[in-house]
C-alpha cells in the first residue's frame, strides 16, 4: 500500500511540472484531470419547507383544522391595505406551496366600519384643554361587508369604500377594517375602546381589542384630528389652530427658578 500512494503522488507532481498528462498509467485522461483540479463539494444547502404543502390532490388537507388554525391561515392569505405597496386593497395573496391552496374552502369576512369619534365634555361642561390627552369616545357602523368562500386557489381583490377612504373626509372620521373566519361579527364582539389621537400617521399600528377570537386581522385608519371634534362628533375649530395633545408643555404652573450665584451672595453687604 505505501508504494501505491507514493506513486500517485509522483504522477500528479510529474504532470504538473511537464504541462501534458501521461496516460500510461491511467485508463482515462479525464481522470487525472479531475483529480489534478479536484475542490471541496460546497455543502448542500437545505430546502425551506413550505408552511402548508400540497399533497397528491394538489391541495393541503385542512379536513379538522381547529378555529385558530383556520385564523392563523386566513391572517396569513389575506393582505389589508397597509400591507400592500402598490395598491390601496384587500388582497387574498396565492402563492401555492405558501399558503396551499387548501382543499375545503373556509368563509371569511372582509367589513368596513365606520367610526365617528368626539371629544367628552369635562367638568360643568368645559372641553379638556389643559394639553393633556382628551377623552374621546366613538360611534361605529358597518359600510361594507364581503363574503368570501376562499381556498387561495386564485387571488382576489377587494376594493376600499371610496367615501370611507376618502382624503376629504371628515376630521372626525375614521375608519377600521375587520378580517374574520367564519360569521360576520356582532356588535357584542365590537371593540369597546379604540384608542387614536397619539399618532398622526394614516394607518395605524396601535392594538385594537376585540371581543371574539374570530378576527384574524384589522387594521385601523385613525382620523385625522379627533381633538377638534366636538362631543356629536363634528369638527369645531380648523386642526392647524389646536395643537396636538401633548405637544405642549402640561405643567400649568412651573416651580420658580431658586438657583442662585455664590459670588453674588459672597458680594452682598453684611446687614
Amino acid at each position: 500500500m505505501p508504494v501505491v500512494a507514493l506513486l500517485s503522488v509522483a504522477v500528479l507532481f510529474t504532470g504538473g511540472c511537464s504541462g501534458t498528462q501521461d496516460t500510461s498509467l491511467s485508463g482515462d485522461p479525464s481522470e487525472s484531470a479531475t483529480a489534478a483540479s479536484w475542490s471541496p463539494s460546497p455543502s448542500p444547502t437545505p430546502s425551506l419547507t413550505p408552511p402548508y404543502p400540497t399533497g397528491a390532490s394538489g391541495c393541503h388537507d385542512n379536513k379538522g383544522w381547529t378555529a385558530q388554525e383556520s385564523r392563523d391561515w386566513v391572517g396569513l392569505v389575506v393582505n389589508t391595505p397597509k400591507e400592500n405597496y402598490e395598491d390601496d386593497q384587500v388582497q387574498v395573496v396565492s402563492l401555492p406551496g405558501y399558503n396551499g391552496p387548501l382543499c375545503r374552502k373556509i368563509t371569511v369576512q372582509v367589513e368596513f366600519w365606520k367610526l365617528v369619534y368626539g371629544v367628552a365634555d369635562g367638568v360643568g361642561g368645559e372641553r379638556l384643554s389643559d394639553g393633556t390627552k382628551p377623552v374621546y369616545y366613538f360611534d361605529i357602523r358597518r359600510v361594507k361587508r364581503v363574503e368570501l368562500r376562499t381556498d387561495a386557489s386564485d387571488e382576489r381583490k377587494i376594493d376600499l369604500p371610496k367615501s370611507l377612504y376618502a382624503s376629504d373626509r371628515s376630521a372626525c372620521e375614521g375608519a377600521l377594517l375587520s378580517i374574520t373566519v367564519g360569521k360576520p361579527l356582532t356588535s357584542k364582539e365590537l371593540p369597546e375602546e379604540i384608542e387614536v389621537g397619539g399618532d398622526e400617521s394614516r394607518w395605524d399600528s396601535a392594538p385594537v381589542d376585540f371581543r371574539s377570537k374570530r378576527v384574524a386581522d384589522y387594521e385601523l385608519f385613525q382620523p385625522s384630528a379627533p381633538r377638534v371634534c366636538s362631543p356629536d362628533g363634528k369638527p369645531t375649530a380648523d386642526p392647524a389652530d389646536v395643537p396636538t395633545p401633548g405637544s405642549q408643555p402640561t405643567d400649568l404652573y412651573p416651580t420658580p427658578d431658586t438657583s442662585f450665584d455664590i459670588d453674588d451672595v459672597l458680594r452682598s453687604p453684611t446687614p
